[in-house]
């Protein structure tokens, strides 16, 4: 299958890779000219924007974008997408964004006959290399039929949430939890080591008690409780903090159109917005644990 692919950053890359080791051809685009290159490298045809892959006679394109603005310009700017397809091609917005706007862009494509699913990723830049993300989608289940071998190119667990947005409603709640845990985690970690225990013996406790999470068990946030975590490296690779206060902003603005609480997702966010300033973004988030510590 022809697949055209937008957005080749530290996600993006690995996950058109997958592709062209499914035997898939893949046109693709990205403003960073050293990241086309290395998918050019590896198999895949280069196009100079968002238009000429949409003219590349492409069946499918595969969107991986920063923000909603990034994929409202893609999707519907005057040199976009939308402008340059014909009807019938499917799109798949696996960009983490807000699920208004996903609507939004469902709604324009699907009335000139452009089957359209959000598809937003758990993972990480991991997953994306191994081909093991989860895909958390949005739209028609005829839709998703069609998308299924595809995403399965990239990923191991294709869940289908139901209508236009919910995979991005999906993404930002399990996303929104993640932050909240982690914050959790990262103070009752660094109260027990300040009254005198030792942080790998807490850690057990936690992992085998009702305290036990992914944020404790697989991500602990204390420095040497688990060898392969971020927080034994410094706090690099992982999820970003710039990242995760990214969707903690997306999940307490979602709720704000909705009139829904959420009282633990605001004060985490501005936890994260507090750490950022400090200069924290770049760290893994588990990195919030310093807040805590002094060592922000």
């Amino acid at each position: 299958m022809h697949i055209g692919f937008l957005g080749l950053g530290n996600m993006g890359g690995p996950m058109a890779r997958n592709l062209l080791k499914a035997g898939h051809s893949l046109t693709v685009f990205d403003p960073f000219p050293q990241a086309v290159a290395a998918l050019v490298e590896a198999g895949a045809r280069a196009a100079d924007s968002p238009a000429a892959v949409a003219k590349a006679g492409v069946e499918v394109i595969i969107t991986m974008l920063p923000t909603a603005d990034h994929v409202k310009q893609v999707y519907r700017g005057k040199d976009g997408l939308l402008a340059n397809i014909g009807p019938g091609v499917l799109l798949i917005d696996s960009s983490t964004i807000d699920p208004l706007s996903t609507r939004e862009v469902a709604k324009y494509a699907l009335a000139q006959g452009n089957p359209i699913l959000d598809a937003p990723v758990s993972g990480g830049t991991g997953g994306a290399a191994a081909g093991t993300l989860t895909f958390m989608v949005g739209g028609p289940d005829s839709v998703f039929d069609q998308a299924l071998p595809i995403l399965s190119a990239m990923g191991k667990n294709i869940v289908h949430c139901g209508a236009a947005g919910n995979g991005q409603v999906a993404k930002i709640a399990n996303n929104m939890l993640l932050g909240i845990s982690m914050v959790g985690v990262a103070e009752a970690m660094a109260l027990g080591v300040s009254l005198g225990m030792d942080a790998k013996v807490l850690a057990g406790i936690i992992n085998t008690s009702s305290g036990r999470c992914w944020s404790s068990e697989v991500n602990n946030p204390f420095p040497g409780v688990l060898e392969n975590a971020p927080a034994s490296r410094g706090y690099s690779g992982g999820f970003g903090s710039d990242l995760m206060l990214k969707d903690l902003g997306l999940a307490t603005e979602a709720a704000r159109h909705a009139r829904q609480p959420v009282a633990l997702g605001a004060v985490a966010q501005q936890l994260y917005q507090t750490f950022s300033l400090q200069g924290n973004g770049g760290l893994d988030f588990s990195a919030i644990i310093n807040l805590f510590r002094g060592e922000a």
